[in-house]
């Protein structure tokens, strides 16, 4: 349990989405209850504060903190000293956040980068919130004077505008369209969710948006790996949880908890027990859906996050189910949710991987020449990322030839994909052939693969 993660939680429903501003604030109140002109709360400080292990604050910082959230520490989680006099131990007490106040800022300000890093194990959970099902509801009744009326037409508006920059982004990488998404979902639909809706429209709404946000948060995450954009995602895929869950949408949510795994599952062993929750945590909303698309989808990546964990047995058994499901999906028509997108190709792509992660590598290989050769992917960059998996395999069952081909294939795939992916299995093939640099074909893809990884970080520095 993260001690203070109530303060952080009161700091978001603030808007003030950085740690740094959260000091500001508190310093500033601080000089106004203290009528002190110098008192200053660093940085550092208030970091350690919402860190879980902060001891407990100093007289100033206590009335500071009082001043800024309206409570004092006690009732933040602070676990105070060994006997201290004042305030006994107390749990800590659950925080609902304002999922339309929080999304809207994160769409209009940068993120604390140090968020994600601070984001360990078990914390991810956390991150969702507390469930808020009346939240439709006081908003539907309680619309501000002014507020422009919202009807089914702006809702099929954030349909149809998903639609297309999610297209734009699977042919060619999250790169290319996510500051479009976050002028859409703050100048756009942003005066929608402060709008006037009946109940029914305001749930149409907030799962509509969700769809948004997820694809944002997507965005985010292809576009790169470092703690900025990465911790950007987690904020983003928390909001789409949370706006699918008030919206009673369980598919949606339980897709926001699938980005979430997924991520989780791409940061490495370190996160394997956060991956393995966030997945199991996915399958309880997944067990309300009839669709077999998207109970395949979510198996998939529960078996991946079991693969990570080293439970090989709940991770083929999560396999299996995932297979009989997509099975059942052959003559099933294409719904227009993002899951029912997971087709028979996608599904031996994700089985190929964790077939690899457990050491399968000719169960692997089968299963990836399958998505490409049978089944088929119509957008660049996910060939581009199968075709990556398939060289590195070619290349540890000692088959060079067979490496060279399917990289060659990779790269002329990859040209103009903006994707972290892509852009990683480029990077791990130049690794890999540096073994290889007597062979004229390998040095000749090192060199190509070189100039597509600088022209991706260019591509990445202009946005």
């Amino acid at each position: 349990m993260i001690v203070n993660h109530q303060l952080r939680a009161a700091r978001l429903d603030r808007g003030w989405l950085t740690q740094k501003r959260g000091a500001a604030e508190v310093s500033r109140a601080g000089r106004a209850a203290l009528d002190e002109p110098f008192f200053e709360v660093s940085e550092r400080t208030y970091r350690r504060w919402e860190s879980g292990n902060p001891g407990w604050p100093r007289p100033d910082c206590e009335t500071a903190l009082r001043a800024a959230f309206g409570v004092g520490p006690e009732l933040l989680g602070f676990v105070p000293p060994q006997g201290h006099p004042q305030f006994p131990v107390v749990e800590p007490m659950p925080t609902r956040v304002d999922t339309v106040k929080l999304i809207l800022a994160l769409g209009g300000s940068p993120v604390d980068r140090r968020g994600f890093l601070a984001t360990s194990s078990g914390a991810a959970l956390s991150l969702l919130g507390v469930p808020d099902p009346e939240a439709i509801t006081r908003r539907a009744a309680n619309a501000l004077p002014g507020a422009v009326r919202v009807g089914q037409g702006e809702i099929h508006a954030i349909h149809q505008m998903v639609t297309t920059l999610g297209d734009l982004a699977a042919e060619y990488g999250g790169g290319h369209a996510k500051h479009l998404a976050c002028r859409y979902l703050t100048d756009t639909v942003g005066p929608w969710l402060r709008g006037r809706y009946t109940e029914q429209t305001g749930r149409d709404l907030h799962a509509a948006t969700s769809q948004l946000a997820h694809l944002i948060g997507w965005m985010a995450q292809d576009l790169g790996d470092d703690p900025a954009h990465q911790g950007e995602a987690r904020q983003y895929y928390a909001s789409a949880f949370r706006l699918a869950d008030e919206a009673g949408e369980p598919e949606l949510a339980a897709t926001a908890l699938r980005g979430m795994t997924v991520q989780s599952i791409g940061m490495g062993p370190r996160y394997r027990a956060e991956a393995l929750a966030l997945a199991e945590r996915c399958m309880d909303h997944a067990r309300e859906l009839s669709d077999p698309r998207a109970i395949a989808y979510y198996q998939s990546t529960h078996a991946e996050a079991a693969a990570l964990d080293g439970n090989h047995r709940l991770a083929v058994q999560a396999l299996k189910e995932s297979e009989a499901q997509i099975e059942r999906t052959a003559d099933a028509p294409v719904g227009a949710s993002w899951a029912s997108h997971f087709s028979m190709g996608r599904w031996a792509h994700s089985a190929g991987l964790i077939l690899a992660r457990m050491g399968d590598t000719t169960g692997a290989r089968v299963r990836l020449h399958e998505a490409m050769e049978i089944h088929g992917l119509d957008r660049r960059r996910s060939r581009a990322a199968v075709l990556g998996n398939l060289g590195e395999i070619h290349l540890q069952e000692g088959d060079l030839d067979g490496a060279l081909a399917t990289w060659t294939s990779f790269l002329d795939c990859a040209e103009g994909v903006h994707s972290v992916k892509v852009q990683a299995a480029a990077e791990d093939m130049r690794v890999r052939l540096a073994r290889h640099q007597d062979v004229l074909a390998a040095r000749d893809l090192s060199q190509r693969a070189a100039a597509l990884l600088g022209d991706s970080a260019a591509g990445a520095q202009t946005r």
